[in-house]
């Protein structure tokens, strides 16, 4: 399934897209989708829904965040190889994790607002992973039974507050809108294998970062156990999984997002989104 929440921001009702990709309204069925929807018994019971039972929605509607109850946003630093490489990074032993403040979770097709001061602010395309049900010291074999799904990531970066601020990255993570997500939630049984997905992203129509899933330097199920052994993951939870190769900071010289611009960018079968970048 691929599951929505569409409406103006603050209203927004839950919806799925069906085979021909058309918007339906799953209101009769659930008032949103949390953490009930998300868990493997709301999962499969949606899932028994026959699709062209449900109410088209007319129109295009705004798409916003397609869950909701996300709690933190767990995010993994140089998690692929050619991206570390680009950055000067030597490839990490462990897994580099940061987090993303929830007061950044931002709708797929809504604007990308520069924060003040803000001189270095990058884009990075990400696989986005949805937990499904509370997850601690899962093994790798049991990982992906933990979670509900994946979904397309920005995990949009203010570099000279992540690296020139003191302290950790968070400070360049977390600014308000700087964690777009959606425009859809994939269950975990339409994507076969998490490893093998294109992740792209273009910046005023021209192609940045084109790359793919298996350049991971620590694969999904890796991921999903490490990061059980330090905290709780509840239903909802994001963990975004790292970026490819083509950032701003990578490019000679660096480049930079400006009001103005306009971001594109998707995973292979997760949908895409699109941002125009505003002043603050």
């Amino acid at each position: 399934m691929k599951l929505v929440r569409h409406g103006a921001r603050g209203r927004e009702k839950p919806g799925l897209i069906d085979a021909q990709g058309k918007l339906r309204d799953l209101s009769a069925h659930c008032a949103t989708i949390g953490w009930a929807e998300l868990s493997p018994a709301g999962i499969k019971r949606l899932g028994r829904i026959d699709p062209a039972t449900l109410p088209l929605v007319k129109g295009k509607p705004r798409l916003g965040v397609p869950l909701t109850g996300i709690s933190k946003i767990v995010g993994v630093g140089l998690n692929y190889r050619a991206h570390a490489k680009e950055t000067g990074a030597a490839i990490p032993a462990e897994p580099v994790l940061f987090m993303k403040a929830t007061s950044a979770i931002n709708g797929p097709f809504d604007p990308i607002v520069l924060p003040r001061g803000s001189v270095r602010t990058d884009w990075e395309a990400e696989l986005g992973l949805v937990i499904g049900r509370t997850t601690r010291y899962a093994s790798e074999q049991q990982a992906l039974d933990h979670l509900a799904g994946y979904v397309t990531c920005h995990d949009v970066s203010e570099r000279d507050f992540q690296k020139n601020r003191g302290g950790t990255w968070d400070k360049g993570k977390g600014c308000d809108t700087f964690a777009p997500l959606g425009p859809w939630l994939v269950t975990r049984d339409e994507v076969p294998d998490p490893q093998a997905l294109r992740v792209w992203c273009e910046v005023n129509g021209e192609k940045r970062q084109d790359s793919n899933t298996a350049d991971m330097i620590f694969p999904v199920v890796f991921l999903v156990s490490y990061i059980s052994q330090f905290m709780t993951l509840n239903p909802g939870d994001v963990i975004c999984t790292g970026t490819p190769s083509g950032v701003g900071m990578g490019m000679r010289p660096p480049q930079f997002l400006k009001a103005g611009d306009v971001v594109r960018l998707g995973v292979e079968g997760l949908g895409e989104q699109c941002q125009k970048v505003v002043a603050e």
